[in-house]
């Protein structure tokens, strides 16, 4: 298995999908006569105007070939995500395998401070103020995957009014107390 290549492509589909390439390896199966090297990538699909955002991971000979598995597979999993504007609600911690993310929200003007794998998450996302750190593995596939559990885990203050039956002025009193 060769190392990874990071690739930061990004286009703007027709059906207005933003999509962008996380990374792209080489992969080697030796055999009998020699060595068959394939491709996998992964790619991360969004819509901004929605708060849509998806991922796929796709394998095969040619690297075209592997990211337009990878695609398919992004826009059929779309997921939904709760934003504050163009940030997140509150912090937030995420693990998926060895890899943890910390995301917390930002102030206009901030930009998206994140390295590796979660920029082009919250880039396809239409997150524009974030503050972020990878934490444990730095497998991408991980980080992505982490990235995204943590952004659907989050919801908004209006729903967890809602949820204990509450006022909204009464959950957001409680948080400034704290």
């Amino acid at each position: 298995m060769a190392g990874a290549v990071s690739a930061e492509k990004s286009e703007k589909a027709g059906d207005g999908l933003v999509e962008k390439v996380v990374a792209v390896k080489r992969i080697s199966k030796v055999v009998k006569g020699g060595r068959i090297f394939s491709f996998s990538a992964m790619v991360v699909v969004g819509n901004p105007e929605e708060n849509k955002i998806g991922y796929g991971f796709g394998k095969a000979r040619e690297v075209p070939e592997a990211m337009r598995k990878a695609k398919d597979v992004a826009r059929k999993n779309m997921r939904y995500i709760d934003l504050n504007g163009d940030t997140i609600w509150y912090e937030k911690i995420a693990r998926f395998g060895a890899t943890r993310v910390f995301m917390k929200p930002a102030s206009e003007g901030t930009g998206i401070i994140a390295g590796g794998a979660m920029r082009p998450v919250f880039e396809v996302l239409g997150v524009r103020n974030v503050l972020s750190k990878v934490q444990g593995g730095g497998n991408p596939i991980n980080v992505v995957k982490a990235t995204i559990k943590g952004l659907t885990e989050t919801d908004s203050p209006e729903h967890y009014a809602m949820k204990r039956g509450m006022k909204l002025s009464d959950i957001l009193d409680i948080k400034t107390k704290e």
